[in-house]
């Protein structure tokens, strides 16, 4: 097994932290090998950004995604510069709150900034997404990810980032896509 994942976003969006969570989950929690890099602009704040997270089961040879086969853009900007540079069966997911995607393009969608939002906070769309991720593509248990979440962020926001994912993992549900 062998997943090549590239995360999209804006600079704020927390697509790092995502990317982060995700590596942590794959290697420390699931005992799997994993390589994380990340991209962002020269801006502090709305640039863009990437996390790219390459997954396996064995060692890893080369540790850059070159076609992610798992795709999450929560950027029209991550979308249109990254979508290309994936494998033509990719999972496409996107924020369909902030993405439009390409006309017959496949995509599954969740609105996770919103959903955040009903949170009371947008911060955490990162973690609404990690959790619609987990749900339709299988590559990440629901407990890898909660301890991933446990052991980085600051304690006082654990809750709301076990909130944020449960949100993302019961929208996928909702929608038959898990």
């Amino acid at each position: 097994m062998r997943h090549e994942i590239r995360l999209s976003g804006f600079g704020g969006q927390g697509v790092v932290l995502a990317g982060y969570l995700l590596g942590k989950a794959f290697s420390l929690y699931s005992e799997l090998e994993a390589v994380m890099t990340q991209s962002y602009g020269p801006e502090a704040r709305g640039g863009a950004s990437s996390s790219n997270i390459v997954v396996a089961d064995r060692s890893i040879a080369y540790p850059f995604v070159q076609k992610a086969d798992i795709f999450v853009a929560l950027s029209q900007e991550g979308y249109a510069r990254y979508r290309p540079e994936t494998t033509p069966d990719a999972k496409v997911l996107i924020d369909g709150g902030l993405v439009m995607p390409d006309e017959g393009d496949e995509v599954l969608s969740v609105n996770a900034t919103e959903l955040a939002e009903s949170l009371g906070r947008r911060i955490v769309a990162n973690v609404v997404m990690l959790g619609f991720l987990c749900a339709v593509t299988g590559v990440v248990t629901r407990e890898a990810l909660e301890q991933a979440i446990r052991t980085t962020v600051k304690p006082s926001i654990v809750p709301l980032n076990l909130e944020a994912l449960e949100l993302g993992l019961a929208q996928a549900q909702r929608e038959g896509v898990s």
